[in-house]
């Protein structure tokens, strides 16, 4: 099992709904709008002091919400994600805690990593792919040859391979990790 135990009703169903609507608005509109979260954080805060009393309950709420903002941030600054992203794993987190906020993140990382790799494939970009790695790692590798992978100038701004609407794999983990705990 993921995590020691379920949080009380009504978070589980408070997070369930949460998710499916902010993964409703990133499929739709590409975005996850501050008002779904803020409103999330809001409801969030009064639900863990009333289940937990003020001290612990806040500090829950805190907590979690660190976390889960923590997890997110190094991919924003990589530009990996949209701020909506991180903000919402930190509404998360401040429902159901830090313990909860890591293994959503990374049962999030392994849905988005295997779903962008099927749009890449899908899309015919794996050249486009090898490329981008090629220009990260050469930082590191400066020597090391890649066989039918064409190297880019060093200024050329590498092509973009997409966007996903990553609400929606923060959403099925969310549920996912949910129900493993049950």
């Amino acid at each position: 099992m993921f995590v020691e135990h379920l949080p009380a009703q009504p978070i589980p169903l408070c997070v369930v709904v949460l998710a499916i609507v902010t993964a409703s608005t990133d499929l739709v509109a590409r975005r996850i709008p501050n008002r779904i979260v803020l409103g999330g954080l809001i409801v969030a805060l009064f639900a863990q002091v009333w289940l937990l009393g003020p001290l612990k309950g806040g500090a829950a709420w805190i907590e979690g919400a660190l976390a889960g903002f923590a997890l997110l941030l190094p991919f924003y600054l990589v530009r990996g994600m949209a701020a909506g992203d991180v903000k919402l794993m930190m509404t998360i987190g401040a429902w159901l805690g830090p313990a909860f906020a890591l293994h959503i993140v990374l049962v999030t990382l392994l849905i988005g990593g295997v779903w962008s790799i099927a749009v890449i494939v899908k899309r015919g970009r794996i050249k486009d792919l090898m490329r981008l790695i090629h220009r990260i790692s050469a930082r590191w590798l400066p020597n090391a040859v890649w066989i039918g992978v064409a190297p880019q100038a060093p200024n050329e701004k590498p092509a973009s391979l997409g966007t996903l609407p990553y609400g929606v794999a923060i959403a099925s983990a969310t549920i996912g990790v949910l129900f493993a705990a049950v």
